[in-house]
């Protein structure tokens, strides 16, 4: 007992680092530390947002159907590229769903991977989300280039981007609500 007392930190580091290790307890402890490390992302400020030039992307919905990103030009915008392996992107998944419940008529949602619609609908099912996912075939616009997961673009009516954030967030927060109002009343 004096053993445990004496040594229950490095005990207890050894039994998270040996979870870690699992497969199936890592994805679940990584989704749950994200969460806690996830804040609400920034606004650009004004002087240094990017405008979209060019809408032409072509995606595919999860039955198949052919949707133009150029449908959102004039359209208060959030474009998700995520994937179902990667634990950021399942970590902001429920601030998402929340933030798409109450958004979903007023703002043109775009969740954007590169997975097997199979995959991609088990995903789904299997969490109860129903936000519109979509198969990127073809490449990106520039400005929508990103080679890390995830990455998230909220884009005004004007066409600039608002918010560009890698990594998770906490997306249903006031300041992105805040954000999305203003733009959608504009």
């Amino acid at each position: 007992m004096k053993f445990f007392k004496k040594h229950w930190g490095n005990l207890l580091f050894l039994i998270v680092l040996g979870l870690l290790i699992i497969p199936q307890t890592r994805m679940p402890i990584q989704v749950f530390a994200q969460r806690i490390i996830s804040f609400s992302p920034s606004e650009i400020s004004e002087d240094e947002r990017v405008s979209v030039e060019k809408y032409d992307w072509e995606l595919e919905t999860n039955n198949g159907i052919i949707k133009n990103l150029s449908e959102s030009k004039g359209n208060v915008a959030l474009i998700n590229l995520w994937a179902t392996w990667c634990p950021p992107c399942v970590a902001e998944m429920p601030s998402m769903q929340r933030l798409y419940n109450d958004y979903g008529d007023r703002v043109d949602f775009y969740f954007i991977s590169a997975e097997k619609p199979a995959k991609i609908k088990k995903f789904m099912k299997d969490k109860g989300y129903t936000f519109p996912v979509f198969i990127q075939t073809q490449k990106a616009p520039e400005v929508f280039s990103s080679q890390a997961l995830p990455t998230t673009y909220v884009v005004s009516k004007k066409g600039e981007i608002l918010i560009e954030k890698v990594g998770a967030a906490s997306w249903n927060s006031k300041k992105v609500r805040a954000l999305l109002t203003t733009e959608i009343e504009r």
